[in-house]
């Protein structure tokens, strides 16, 4: 893994990585089972949000990426396996707490590792709803809390 990672960031209405950030997400999908969301409704959330992306240029691929709309809610939040524990998807989270006064997202209720990684950045359930997604799984609705601190954090995690 290298660990000279290059950060992107693709505005609203762009399609910028798209094909490396869908590429990511169905490997992942593949092997992990979540993130089953259907091409269009892929490409179009994409392109409609900021999506801040971290490349290997060595490796010639995108490693994590999150799709950020204009509200906050964090669409989808991506990290190659390989790269996970080494701080990108808290990056990817802070770059949207540093970007919005509020965070929020969706995470299915059975994905623990998802759902600890939320945890661990200071998220908390607002609500759990029944058969959100499309296959009939359920979701727990987040949102990053507004401890004390917070801010302080974030710029911490982004100055990494």
């Amino acid at each position: 893994m290298s660990v000279n990672l290059e950060k992107r960031t693709v505005t609203a209405g762009d399609d910028d990585l798209i094909e490396e950030a869908w590429a990511l997400k169905e490997r992942i999908r593949s092997e992990e089972g979540v993130l089953k969301q259907r091409r269009g409704f892929f490409s179009r959330a994409y392109k409609r949000s900021v999506v801040h992306c971290y490349r290997d240029p060595d490796a010639d691929q995108l490693v994590a990426f999150a799709a950020i709309r204009g509200d906050g809610y964090i669409l989808f939040l991506a990290v190659a396996p390989a790269y996970r524990g080494d701080g990108f998807g808290e990056r990817l989270v802070a770059h949207a707490a540093e970007e919005h006064s509020r965070v929020t997202c969706h995470a299915r209720t059975s994905n623990e590792n998802a759902l600890g990684f939320y945890r661990h950045l200071g998220f908390e359930v607002v609500r759990r709803i029944d058969g959100y997604y499309e296959d009939g799984g359920d979701a727990y609705y987040l949102r990053l809390g507004s401890s004390e601190g917070l801010a302080d954090r974030i710029s911490s995690i982004l100055r990494r």
